[in-house]
């Protein structure tokens, strides 16, 4: 798999095994906190690796004990001199960033390390799969500040993660849910031993490359698009366009020769 190549200043990106991008936000000594630029790099980040044609999953963590610690306060102090264009741009740009990780054609896994909080959680949130380590904890602390939980996506994601009244819960009061209740409420997939974190997500990502690549891609793609249909039969319909468009790649047949010879399949995704 060949990278884009491109440097970043808040972000790192490597290849962690065949298929799999390791994104890492890099910036431990403010808790990888967004910054302006942050947000432009990430946007950068996911449309470049959404062209890579053989990936097929990525791994999004943060560098040192956090995950994200949402907005550097450092930057905060300037937002109240802008103007209302100003901050919506401001936060258009913030949301086109996080809405290109979640766009990305192929699973995110989010293996977050230590705090997500506020637009921490948000990015989080993006992820299709979220793992946690024992020191990971979420909040969505908007109240606090005097702004709106209705932040990057969170009012959206999170209240089809773990339902409106424990979403409601968490963001009217702004208070802290730490890896284990955040695994009891559907927030995260699973809690990794200690210093296991990176290793369970790799091994996640090893399972899913294992898979048909057409299969997984129009699997999220589904998954996603049925989350804002409205009807079942709309569901339905786009499930059906899915399935027959993959009865004609490759992959199918190579699946069903590979049963009925007892080999594990070689997919190539065409």
């Amino acid at each position: 798999m060949k990278l884009p190549d491109r440097s970043f200043a808040t972000i790192t990106v490597t290849e962690a095994a065949p298929g799999v991008a390791l994104v890492t936000l890099d910036r431990p000594e403010r808790y990888n906190a967004m910054t302006d630029q942050m947000f432009v790099e990430l946007e950068r980040v996911a449309l470049d690796l959404d062209q890579v044609d053989d990936l097929r999953v990525v791994v999004l963590t943060g560098a040192g004990s956090a995950f994200c610690a949402g907005y550097d306060l450092a930057d905060a102090d300037r937002l109240a001199d802008l103007g209302a264009i100003g901050m919506l741009d401001q936060q258009e740009r913030g949301a086109r960033a996080l809405l290109a990780v979640r766009a990305i054609r192929v699973p995110v896994v989010a293996a977050v390390n230590g705090p997500a909080a506020g637009g921490g959680l948000a990015l989080a949130l993006q992820a299709d799969i979220r793992l946690a380590s024992p020191e990971a904890k979420f909040n969505a602390a908007f109240v606090k500040i005097g702004l709106t939980a209705g932040d990057l996506g969170t009012s959206w994601l999170l209240t089809r993660l773990v339902g409106p009244a424990v979403a409601s819960e968490i963001c009217f009061t702004g208070r802290m849910v730490h890896a284990e209740e955040a695994f009891r409420i559907g927030l995260v997939n699973s809690v990794s031993e200690p210093d296991k974190l990176l290793g369970d997500a790799l091994d996640l990502a090893d399972r899913i490359v294992a898979n048909s690549p057409g299969g997984v891609q129009l699997s999220k793609r589904a998954l996603h698009a049925n989350m804002e249909i409205g009807s079942y039969a709309a569901a339905i319909e786009l499930e059906n366009r899915g399935q027959a468009l993959l009865t004609r790649s490759t992959d199918m047949p190579e699946a069903l020769a590979a049963f009925k010879e007892k080999r594990r399949p070689v997919f190539k995704g065409e």
